[in-house]
């Protein structure tokens, strides 16, 4: 068994090997610049809602008011009209990048302190390189990416979308693995 503790570094350095990695991914490579596009007519469906003053926060349309709302003939007939969508309303103004880059890295120790939890928990010092890589690149993997499909499958987010999240969910996870194999303790 291998404390925590004593994985501090690895911990650290992957969180900070992903976090650079992501920015790379997202700002110079341009595979995730089709992961959403624009609605038609645009400026018109935007002055169309403002008038409404959604406040931040994520929405349904239509929204039935729980399972059994999803019988209502109101419901329905909103169902079959269309449009259906769920939606995320974003506060306006300038989007604040700092917080959310913040964010992104806490996530990323998080995913490094399980990965390195199970990875120390499972195997001792001295294990070889390539069996840390591949316990703490599962564990870094499914923290990253799997939960992502649950959105394809109930949201409707398109699979390509998800598949493009999950291969960054790869490369982080085999960062982690990386790392914390590297520096495993002998």
């Amino acid at each position: 068994m291998v404390t925590l503790v004593s994985l501090w570094l690895p911990i650290l350095l992957s969180a900070v090997f992903v976090f650079v990695a992501s920015s790379i991914i997202h700002m110079a490579l341009k595979y995730h610049h089709k992961d959403y596009a624009p609605l038609p007519r645009e400026g018109d469906v935007m002055d169309a809602m403002r008038p409404f003053a959604i406040a931040p926060g994520d929405y349904m349309v239509p929204c039935p008011s729980g399972p059994g709302g999803m019988k209502d003939p109101t419901y329905l007939e909103r169902f079959k009209k269309g449009p259906v969508a769920i939606m995320t309303v974003m506060p306006t103004g300038s989007f604040a990048m700092g917080a959310s880059l913040v964010q992104w890295f806490v996530y990323c120790l998080v995913v490094s302190v399980f990965a390195a939890y199970v990875t120390g928990r499972t195997l001792g010092p001295g294990t070889p390189y390539l069996v840390v890589f591949r316990v703490a690149g599962t564990v870094a993997f499914a923290g990253y990416a799997l939960a992502l499909w649950q959105d394809s499958i109930w949201y409707k987010r398109k699979w390509s979308t998800t598949l493009r999240n999950n291969l960054d969910g790869l490369i982080y996870g085999c960062l982690t693995a990386g790392t914390l194999g590297w520096l495993w303790p002998r």
